[in-house]
């Protein structure tokens, strides 16, 4: 059976959102990343940028593995096996160390991403068993620089920040976060004491800082267009890392 997908123009961009030019960066980067192997077994019976295209069309859509197997006219198995394979390499790369006579301003939010495996997720305020993911934006260029391993959703954003590895990746950049975050080093809202009110240039400073950390809710918003995160059938807590990526690839398009 022959599938209906291919990696041209057309379906790439209408099923990723990813630019033709963007989507080849991916492909390479794959490429170079050991994807075009044979992974121990026969051949695979797709070249590298259809599975590709596959791995994405997955994030993109939340189809089930039954309901892409006709598109790309192989079985369920060997659409499960190229999502094992790709997944580890699409994910995010290390974010560079910040250069210390350069500033440059960091935003760190957690979002909920609902999951089916209960290892890495708790019963959330929605009713869903969720998995709390930390993300670290750029504030200039609106990118995502990290993502930490999802913990579950009952941990307080300060826990989980402190237990991931976000805060060696963010040493030398200034850091802004919202008031959860209090105690952590980070730069957070100026809080009223009892009996006293702000001064006005600390009620001038609140508003500066919500105004900038509403771009990390955006990046949250662009990057659940995949709507894999939206309802993660899957095992695992690797899924956010290759969402960034492409999420970048699309933001720079």
């Amino acid at each position: 059976m022959g599938g209906v997908l291919r990696a041209d123009p057309l379906w790439v961009e209408t099923f990723t959102g990813l630019r033709m030019g963007r989507f080849e960066k991916l492909v390479k980067a794959v490429r170079e990343r050991g994807g075009n192997g044979p992974g121990g077994g026969r051949p695979w019976c797709l070249p590298l940028a259809d599975r590709v295209l596959l791995v994405a069309v997955y994030y993109r859509t939340n189809l089930t593995m039954r309901q892409l197997a006709p598109l790309f006219g192989i079985s369920p198995a060997t659409v499960c096996r190229v999502i094992q394979r790709l997944r580890p390499l699409l994910a995010i790369e290390p974010a560079p160390r910040p250069v210390a006579d350069v500033e440059r301003l960091w935003i760190v939010d957690g979002t909920l991403v609902p999951v089916r495996d209960r290892t890495v997720a708790a019963s959330s305020r929605n009713y869903r068993f969720s998995a709390n993911v930390q993300v670290i934006i750029d504030a200039d260029s609106r990118l995502v620089i990290a993502t930490a391993r999802p913990v579950p959703d009952n941990k307080a954003d300060t826990h989980a920040w402190r237990e991931s590895d976000l805060p060696a990746i963010a040493a030398g950049a200034t850091v802004i976060a919202d008031g959860a975050y209090l105690g952590t080093g980070l730069i957070v809202l100026h809080r009223k004491r009892s009996g006293h009110s702000l001064l006005r240039g600390q009620e001038e400073d609140n508003a500066e800082h919500r105004r900038v950390r509403t771009l990390v809710e955006h990046a949250f918003a662009r990057m659940k267009n995949w709507k894999i995160l939206r309802d993660c059938r899957q095992k695992g807590d690797g899924l956010h890392h290759a969402v960034a990526t492409m999420q970048n690839l699309a933001m720079t398009g």
